[in-house]
């Protein structure tokens, strides 16, 4: 059992490559995470039970994955269009960046306004992206008025109307 032991956590050990941390994963996780991806929704037991494995067992890989970083919790996915938005925008921010706190600045405003429900950072000629969601032109044009054009430092400003979504796809090929 002790060798057993061992030969479990060794398959966790971290391998380290410049700066950063990867987590190594074995077919066991692989099968776990994959199961995951697909069927998010399913018991503890349940999953356990497709995978042939005990729940305590599958409980122990769940919480190394944790632990890990690997797993970060799980969510509920809300669809906002069956709340009534029925409109979505990607702007695209240069900020000024004479100021040195521009960037910092400009994310704390941006993450106040409700309607921003993501904001990416980037390096090259568009700064930062924010994603925004309306109920209609009319509401979005006055959180555009009245929210985003008020936030700091910007320099120039883009915006992408959503038309339609192609794919969006978070599952990794594992």
């Amino acid at each position: 059992m002790f060798a057993a032991e061992i030969q479990e956590n060794l398959r966790y050990s971290f391998a380290s490559s410049w700066d950063s941390i990867t987590f190594m994963l074995d077919d066991l996780d692989r099968r776990i995470l994959r199961r995951l991806q697909s069927d998010p929704d399913q018991s503890i037991p349940e999953l356990a039970e497709d995978l042939a494995l005990t729940p305590s067992r599958l409980s122990r890989r769940l919480e190394k994955l944790r632990e890990g970083g690997v797993l970060l919790g799980s969510r509920a996915q809300i669809d906002w269009r069956a709340l009534g938005y029925a409109v979505e925008v990607s702007l695209r921010v240069t900020l000024d960046k004479t100021n040195p706190r521009a960037f910092d600045e400009f994310i704390s405003g941006a993450r106040d306004i409700p309607e921003v429900l993501e904001i990416q950072t980037f390096l090259g000629q568009v700064d930062v992206r924010l994603s925004v969601i309306a109920r209609d032109m009319g509401h979005y044009q006055q959180i555009y008025r009245t929210q985003i054009l008020t936030l700091p430092h910007i320099a120039d400003i883009e915006a992408l109307m959503h038309v339609a979504r192609i794919k969006s796809n978070e599952m990794l090929p594992i």
